[in-house]
């Protein structure tokens, strides 16, 4: 894509900044459906995700005393930012045109920066909940991000590429990599949730112990923002593990029309990212939160573990030239 004009529509309209912000409210209203048909209640209409954020941009800004108020400001954009360039990298209506043999590491860096981004803002409060859900936020990082980190590792590995572009490519011609390396694809899963602070790990936000941590002081624009990148991180992560595991757009059958060919892979895709997210909502749902020791040992003892396993099996497969 060298057509400068059509770069800046992929950038800024579609699959970029406007298919992402309208996918995420969708997201959040199937997300709080699905939760809530599972817990006997109706739940939201369709539109109350964006009712939500329009009228939380609209509340007051409140500043608590003595906040660095710049960088208090700052926090919740650059959240955002990250989480929305991230997603530029993940193939949706085909191969990236931003895509580069690495991508892969930089989605990963950047779907970190909303949890150091919350660590932040709970530090610079001056609210001792918000403080504690902060330190708790980025202690969960240390446990989550190895496991996750690994089973991301394994396509690669199989693949011979860090392009998540090429990883999906490869997968046209093989096995999906959820069938191949099935562990990983369950460590990505559970590391998601984690990620995203959902239950079982909304560890930092736990309303009966710290009010909601690091969520506390966040006022107006600022608590709008958060919740934006948010949401956003649920679709950049169940699109990056759909493409990274699930072939992103492969499907097993050929359509000679290269229109209608895109046009099926595009809602495979969705639809598979709506598998992802059911898969997360069925857990939110259904299961009550650990406590931040317990998340140490399944990090570390469980998870972690499970992620070398994959190693050593990815290892052994490619050497056998299984799947290859």
């Amino acid at each position: 894509m060298t057509d400068p004009f059509l770069l800046i529509a992929y950038i800024l309209l579609f699959p970029g900044f406007l298919f992402l912000f309208a996918y995420s409210m969708t997201f959040e209203f199937l997300d709080r459906r699905i939760v809530a048909r599972m817990q006997n209640r109706v739940g939201p209409p369709f539109f109350q995700p964006f009712a939500d954020l329009v009228k939380t941009l609209g509340k007051e800004v409140i500043d608590p005393r003595g906040v660095d108020r710049p960088i208090f400001d700052a926090a919740p954009v650059v959240a955002l930012a990250a989480v929305m360039t991230s997603f530029l990298y993940v193939p949706i209506i085909g191969p990236s045109p931003l895509a580069f043999q690495g991508d892969l590491v930089l989605v990963l860096y950047l779907l970190t920066l909303p949890t150091l981004a919350l660590m932040l803002l709970g530090w610079l409060s001056r609210n001792i909940y918000a403080a504690v859900g902060g330190i708790r936020a980025v202690t969960m990082l240390f446990i989550y991000e190895v496991p996750f980190f690994l089973a991301l590792m394994m396509p690669t590995l199989m693949a011979g590429t860090w392009s998540i572009s090429d990883i999906m490519a490869w997968q046209e011609e093989h096995l999906c990599l959820a069938i191949l390396q099935p562990i990983a694809f369950i460590v990505a899963l559970i590391g998601l949730q984690a990620k995203l602070e959902r239950t079982p790990f909304d560890i930092p936000e736990a309303e009966t112990e710290i009010v909601a941590g690091p969520w506390t002081e966040l006022t107006g624009r600022r608590l709008a923002l958060m919740h934006l990148a948010n949401e956003t991180s649920a679709v950049v992560g169940s699109a990056l593990i759909a493409a990274v595991f699930l072939g992103g757009l492969a499907f097993p059958w050929t359509v000679e029309s290269a229109i209608l060919s895109a046009t099926v892979g595009f809602l495979l895709f969705l639809a598979k990212t709506v598998a992802i997210l059911l898969v997360l909502s069925i857990i939110r749902a259904a299961t009550a939160r650990v406590r931040l020791d317990q998340l140490n040992t399944i990090g570390w003892k469980y998870l972690t573990m499970a992620a070398l396993a994959q190693v050593g099996i990815v290892l052994v497969m490619m050497a056998s030239g299984v799947g290859i």
